[in-house]
């Protein structure tokens, strides 16, 4: 008897349509899935409810959420040069009211690296307008905003996957794929295996999901998309660097944003 379909929750970001496009459309064979797309604040948010069953999400939100969910290997967001950028309308020091995509983002907790602030949460799309009418003195942009952000006047301040890189020595987890425990030993080989071999076809096969990542990129320049999919589908999307993963949750604990880390839960399945 087939085995029923996982809800597989991740956003609509083009990385994400474009991983995951074969294995949503079936063009992969092993696990079935149900999509659930939102912004990745709003999967973060849902994962700490309890709502979700496969989900991507930031890493700081997994390690609040790490007593019932376990990452796999494939389907994240990793890499070099991949981190937040803080902009302004002109060159300043990083200060003032800063808005920021979520509480629960890699976004947000990088941005301790240069200090506290007073910060506004809001989608992440709509950070820069905010800046650019002067509701806030900084942002901070994720996802194409590390693209966009020089032609519509905005000046950069900070990169903080640069500070990451050069304080940690190594590459910045961005976000994982998370089953939860309870549905991990039934499911998390078979749904790693489905995972990989969405990325896989994907790079195998580039224009497929072409028609798919459009529906979902919104208004994006098809120039900004393909430069999103290349910087944000990496060889850390086919396998997470597992140090780095722990090196963030040790961090953000010290930090204070989530409990310490239990020794007894494994990170991954």
């Amino acid at each position: 008897m087939d085995r029923p379909a996982l809800n597989f929750a991740f956003s609509p970001c083009p990385n994400d349509t474009f991983a995951f496009h074969a294995l949503v459309h079936g063009l992969v064979a092993g696990v079935r899935v149900e999509p659930h797309m939102d912004d990745i604040e709003a999967l973060n948010a849902r994962a700490e409810r309890g709502e979700a069953e496969v989900t991507k999400l930031s890493m700081p939100a997994y390690g609040r959420v790490r007593d019932r969910f376990v990452l796999l290997r494939a389907g994240g967001a990793a890499g070099f040069g991949v981190g937040p950028i803080v902009v302004a309308r002109s060159a300043r020091p990083v200060g003032g009211r800063i808005a920021i995509p979520g509480e629960r983002t890699t976004a947000a907790l990088l941005l301790r690296l240069l200090g506290r602030f007073d910060t506004v949460t809001m989608r992440f799309d709509e950070i820069e307008e905010a800046v650019l009418r002067g509701d806030v003195d900084c942002g901070l942009l994720i996802h194409e905003g590390r693209f966009t952000y020089e032609g519509k006047g905005l000046t950069l301040l900070a990169d903080l996957g640069a500070v990451w890189e050069a304080r940690m020595h190594g590459p910045l987890p961005l976000a994982g794929i998370a089953i939860r425990r309870d549905l991990a030993p039934a499911w998390a080989a078979a749904m790693d295996a489905a995972l990989l071999a969405s990325v896989e076809y994907a790079f195998a096969h580039p224009g497929a999901s072409r028609g798919y990542v459009a529906a979902h990129a919104q208004d994006m320049d098809p120039d900004v998309t393909a430069r999103h999919i290349r910087l944000y589908v990496n060889d850390y999307t086919r396998e997470l660097d597992t140090r780095a993963v722990e090196r963030m949750l040790e961090w953000g604990a010290r930090e204070g944003v989530f409990s310490p880390v239990d020794e007894t839960l494994s990170s991954f399945a």
